[in-house]
């Protein structure tokens, strides 16, 4: 793929496109909460949110065997995936964006480290399968997220470098991995503050896509 401006947007798709991370939070405290490991949100936010089920599995059921962690963190993600369906909203501004991405020519790209079915599950919800000219899983690759190679391998599909792309995170893990990469990352406010965001790495922080701020900075970093 020939990209001539070299520029991209990539997305996290959980907390970042939508806010579902109050349902994954519902869904992990239904299924580890039996096995001791309860969660609020600051704890969800230190030690579940951004992170690859197999990362989850080491730290919370260290005594399971690996197949039996599989399972375990596959019912949770059914269980989210039934308390998702027909309640995924976007963020404000998020369409108008793409909107304006796609009248640009800026490829889009998602990368998560939500197992597949989740993410196809989301991004099918809302709408915006098709916007995107990539889908990179972090699960799928030898490193997910905060590991820099997720976002790597989302500049390497569309061709774009990564100084002149636009990362959009809400999680620690994510605009480690994504500034790890090299690409300026906003951090969106769903679940952290605009100073965890900013310790992570992110260059700023925004509410949601209609964030004033986050416009005027887009319009000059794509040149739209």
């Amino acid at each position: 793929m020939i990209n001539t401006l070299g520029r991209a947007l990539l997305f996290d798709i959980d907390g970042t496109l939508a806010n579902t991370d109050p349902l994954h939070l519902k869904a992990f405290n239904q299924v580890l909460g039996p096995r001791g490991h309860v969660f609020d949100h600051a704890r969800f936010s230190r030690e579940l949110q951004g992170f690859a089920n197999a990362a989850i599995g080491e730290r919370f059921l260290p005594d399971e065997p690996v197949e039996q962690r599989v399972l375990i963190l596959a019912e949770k993600e059914q269980v989210f995936r039934e308390l998702v369906a027909g309640q995924i909203e976007p963020l404000p501004g998020l369409m108008a964006l793409l909107d304006r991405a796609d009248i640009a020519g800026i490829p889009m790209v998602a990368v998560t480290n939500a197992p597949r079915l989740n993410a196809e599950l989301l991004l099918s919800g809302l709408g915006i399968a098709h916007r995107f000219k990539a889908l990179v899983i972090g699960d799928e690759l030898p490193h997910g997220k905060p590991h820099p190679l997720p976002y790597q391998e989302g500049l390497r599909f569309v061709g774009a470098g990564a100084v002149a792309s636009i990362a959009f995170e809400d999680s620690r893990t994510g605009v480690q991995s994504a500034t790890a990469a090299g690409i300026p990352t906003i951090g969106i406010r769903t679940s952290l503050g605009h100073g965890d965001l900013v310790a992570a790495g992110a260059v700023a922080s925004a509410s949601a896509f209609d964030d004033p701020d986050l416009l005027a900075r887009l319009a000059a970093a794509m040149a739209w």
